[in-house]
């Protein structure tokens, strides 16, 4: 189990950021950013999955700016609220939440090499931190919305990318997946037989088998690029 602390962007903000340690000497540090959903009980227990794996897990609150506090669930209403959430935060001047995830990044390195991974938003962010975040040495984006767009695709990663994503995932068309793997061959990317949000086993989308697969890849992903 972790904790809550303050964290401190550049530019004098500060957010709280979910930390959880391993036991013993962290072997690097993984940055888990989370869905629409804010740092919810789903999100802090991705974060405590890599501190059993030996990491240092920062889980940084990407809602702050536009709302604190947040922590919904997976109805309706709290997907509605959650997009409303997330459209404010995009809407910030640049460079927006990115700030706050280069703090949660700066933070983490006190553990060695840094690897980031985020869910649905957080993926989409992940995919940014790639090529706009220092400090980073891997990337993993789950199922990351609007990263297969022309305008986020355009992005030039600068670190080692795997991308996981669902063949049925209404949010995600294939196509741009398939376009996304053309502009970006050196992006190991990876698709499931699954929908959106399967790594969530608090959500009907969630897809055991997927899930464990993508955990897999990731955990030998970050342990080539950050141990």
């Amino acid at each position: 189990m972790g904790q809550f602390i303050d964290l401190s962007a550049k530019d004098g903000f500060t957010f709280p950021a979910y930390v959880a340690e391993p036991k013993g000497t962290p072997k690097g540090a993984v940055v888990v950013l989370q869905e629409i959903f804010g740092v919810n009980s789903h999100i802090r227990s991705v974060a405590d999955g890599y501190a059993a794996e030996g990491y240092l897990a920062v889980a940084p609150s990407t809602f702050q700016r536009t709302k604190p506090g947040v922590e919904l669930g997976y109805s309706d209403e709290d997907m509605k609220a959650g997009s409303a959430l997330k459209a404010a935060a995009e809407a910030l001047p640049k460079p927006g939440v990115l700030q706050d995830i280069q703090a949660a990044v700066d933070y983490a390195a006190r553990a060695g090499k840094v690897g980031i991974v985020g869910y649905c938003w957080g993926g989409l962010l992940t995919w940014r931190a790639a090529a706009e975040v220092s400090g980073l040495s891997a990337a993993a984006p789950y199922y990351g919305g609007g990263m297969t767009t022309p305008e986020e695709s355009a992005l030039a990663p600068q670190v080692p990318v795997l991308a996981h994503f669902g063949d049925n995932d209404h949010w995600i068309p294939l196509d741009t997946v398939d376009a996304f793997k053309k502009a970006h061959p050196d992006v190991d990317v990876h698709v499931y037989a699954c929908g959106h949000g399967f790594n969530c086993e608090q959500r009907g989308s969630y897809n055991a088998e997927a899930a464990k697969l993508a955990k897999e890849r990731t955990l030998a992903f970050f342990a080539k690029h950050l141990t």
